[in-house]
């Protein structure tokens, strides 16, 4: 199942959940990379994983935006791809250029990317798997 018709499933309650817990879990690891690379005395590195979080970050917000577009305005359509692929070929340039010109920055950018996406799968198969009456409040 592809990113997008995953996204264009979700109800707005459940999109607008999932973008908070994705904010919050790259937050979290940007505190703890800052941290830990400063500590081991490699900053540069922590910097690029916040960017590489930030980016993905902001990439995920694009998608999730114009998934719930493109399901409100044309329900049976295809998922939006064509303005999912460009923006991450970009952010797939920035970040190799970056390694290549500067290799902590870059390498920690694109450490920074993966770990988002890996917390965001995560957090996608705990609702897939996770039962529907978990997490709604009383008064639904």
């Amino acid at each position: 199942m592809a990113m997008s018709s995953l996204f264009s499933s979700l109800s707005a309650r459940q999109l607008s959940g999932l973008a908070r817990r994705s904010a919050l879990v790259a937050a979290a690891l940007g505190v703890v990379s800052v941290i830990v690379s400063v500590v081991v005395g490699h900053w540069l590195f922590g910097a690029g994983m916040c960017l590489g979080l930030a980016l993905a970050m902001a990439n995920f917000r694009f998608v999730a935006r114009s998934t719930a577009k493109a399901a409100a305005s044309r329900p049976q359509g295809r998922p939006p791809v064509a303005s999912i692929l460009p923006r991450l070929a970009v952010l797939s340039v920035v970040c190799l250029a970056l390694a290549w010109l500067l290799s902590p920055l870059g390498f920690g950018a694109i450490v920074g990317l993966a770990l988002f996406q890996f917390a965001l799968m995560a957090d996608v198969l705990m609702m897939a798997v996770r039962p529907p009456s978990m997490g709604k409040s009383a008064e639904e």
